[in-house]
């Protein structure tokens, strides 16, 4: 029988999983396998009639790799209950799994609807591979409402996709306001909530439709693999999981094994994540070598109070701007002792990068500036290391010759 909790942490742990699999194993064992076979022609008849006929989409059975793995339908099952969604489809990546949602869903001349502040590939691809397709994109300002609900074409627009805590500012999407925008114009609405996880944030339960994670930051965990998933409503997971048969995107059944591994210490390291996040914005907004910091759990951050009321806890990143140039900020990241110079987050250890040079260095300054990248910004992707000896690391930094 399923474990019933509503506990993060249990569900995280057991949600998904076969409690008395034929190994007798507790993790769900890895089935190296790519074809898999029928005793004779009546079962296949019998399994082909319930998987075109019968609604089939999940609890695995399936007669090729492409389609399916029993190591990849646990973790679906347990991704699905940690969001509050019905339905769970994991993908090779974060950008398969919205590349992949996009390909799938929209029509030819379709138009959707970002806002700005979200990750930067997932701005590429709409605005520069899907315009080939003839599909059409309009970015508006996050937290401009009014402007997104005007935005809106009532024949066009199909897809409304935001991000929440955005990349880098961490600004924060009132998930609510948006959903009923979508259901007002009948427009379905996405959320990547992959800064957020579904520790401290459940769009689903205020009416968005996806939520999309790059399972590769906090999910995973660890710095080793490349996942993605995609949330929702059973009957819409399930016309994607049809269309990944075709595009391919699918997990490896190792990947699957160590993102299961994984996500039975999420709610204990996001516990530490926040509580690093936290102490380390803390510091350094007090810090006169600072010039800002954006991090959703300090009451200056512009998204406060929104925060305070749809999330649990505000994650390991946080942005902030060095008093002085490029060169200050450089020499400053250069002199940090613990974290890693490297992109990504969500792992055990800390990273940090400067935007200007990690994801924007094929931009002019003025073009950086444009996009809201100074040269100053730092991004700090904290770890689950003591904050004790992260803020000593950062203090020793910022107090360095030619620091301030």
């Amino acid at each position: 029988m399923p474990i019933k909790s509503n506990q993060s942490s249990t569900r995280a742990v057991h949600a998904g999983s076969q409690r008395h699999n034929n190994f007798h194993t507790i993790p769900t064992p890895i089935t190296q396998a790519a074809t898999y076979t029928f005793t004779d022609t009546a079962e296949l008849t019998e399994f082909m009639h319930q998987k075109v006929w019968g609604g089939h989409d999940e609890g695995f059975r399936e007669e090729y790799g492409r389609y399916g793995n029993p190591s990849m339908d646990a973790v679906e099952g347990r991704l699905a209950a940690l969001e509050g969604g019905e339905s769970a489809l994991l993908y090779a990546s974060g950008m398969a799994a919205i590349t992949n949602f996009l390909l799938a869903s929209l029509p030819t001349g379709a138009h959707i609807i970002l806002t700005d502040d979200c990750y930067r590939r997932t701005r590429q691809f709409c605005m520069t591979y899907l315009k080939r397709l003839g599909i059409t994109t309009t970015v508006v300002s996050l937290g401009d409402y009014d402007g997104l609900e005007a935005a809106i074409d009532a024949e066009r627009t199909r897809v409304i996709i935001s991000e929440s805590p955005t990349n880098p500012y961490l600004r924060i999407v009132d998930f609510a306001r948006l959903a009923a925008i979508g259901k007002r114009h009948k427009v379905r609405t996405l959320i990547d909530s992959t800064f957020g996880t579904p520790i401290n944030q459940q769009p689903l339960a205020f009416g968005i439709d996806y939520v999309v994670h790059s399972a590769t930051k906090y999910l995973a965990g660890h710095h080793d693999l490349l996942a993605g998933v995609i949330v929702g409503r059973r009957s819409a997971i399930a016309a994607l999981r049809q269309a990944q048969g075709v595009l391919g995107a699918v997990v490896a059944p190792q990947t699957a094994f160590l993102l299961e591994r994984s996500l039975k210490t999420l709610a204990l390291r996001i516990a530490k994540h926040n509580e690093n996040g936290l102490r380390i914005a803390t510091f350094l907004e007090k810090h006169p070598a600072i010039e800002r910091v954006w991090y959703p759990g300090l009451a200056s951050h512009p998204d406060h109070d929104l925060a305070i009321q749809q999330m649990q806890g505000f994650g390991g990143v946080v942005s902030f701007t060095v008093k002085g140039n490029h060169t200050t900020t450089s020499h400053f990241i250069d002199r940090l002792e613990i974290p890693y110079i490297a992109p990504s987050l969500g792992g055990t250890e800390s990273l940090v990068e400067q935007p200007a040079i990690m994801s924007y260095y094929d931009r002019e300054p003025e073009e950086r500036l444009a996009l809201g990248i100074p040269d100053n910004l730092v991004r700090l992707a904290t770890g689950i290391e003591d904050a004790e000896d992260l803020i000593a690391d950062i203090e020793q930094a910022l107090e360095g010759e030619g620091a301030a």
